[in-house]
């Protein structure tokens, strides 16, 4: 799967508050989630936003609360997927759960700055930033993972190998 977009860049540990404020969990709309997206590490961040997009942040992106509200409100803001140096691996499990493609590729986000377009080729780990010319490598997303992201999520891969018997 091959995705593009301009990069969005936050600093280490960017915790499931600052992604989505608990002031906001009392909703699981996609589309609400998303208008907070990010607003306390950012308060433009929603508004600025296109579909896309890409962040990459650094070490233990996701640390905090167990929730699915973080990785559902990024996947919602049109956020093709997150680029980081490490995952707390409750997030890291719960953006596969919804669909949500993650890399980690530390190399790549000491290089790589705000607005830069990326382009990134998940099956093979490849980044490549299109303003600067250089070519990261990310640790490859495993192929039955790549699957979940395919179907969407979790509960969607689960359904179709289900259909398929």
């Amino acid at each position: 799967m091959q995705l593009q977009g301009k990069v969005w860049k936050f600093g280490d540990n960017i915790d499931t508050d600052a992604i989505i404020p608990a002031r906001y969990l009392n909703t699981t709309d996609p589309q609400e989630l998303a208008r907070h997206c990010m607003e306390d590490a950012d308060p433009e961040f929603p508004r600025k936003v296109r579909p896309k997009d890409i962040i990459v942040a650094g070490k233990n992106f996701g640390s905090g609360s167990s929730r699915e509200h973080a990785p559902l409100a990024i996947k919602a803001a049109g956020i093709s997927c997150v680029i980081a140096a490490s995952y707390a691996r409750i997030f890291y499990r719960n953006a596969f759960n919804i669909g949500l493609p993650i890399l980690e590729a530390p190399q790549a986000v000491s290089k790589i700055q705000e607005g830069d377009l990326l382009s990134v080729d998940l099956d093979k780990g490849l980044i490549v930033n299109l303003s600067r010319g250089e070519e990261y490598q990310a640790t490859p997303i495993p192929p039955f993972m790549q699957e979940i992201i395919a179907a969407g999520g979790l509960i969607n891969y689960v359904k179709r190998t289900i259909n398929k018997k």
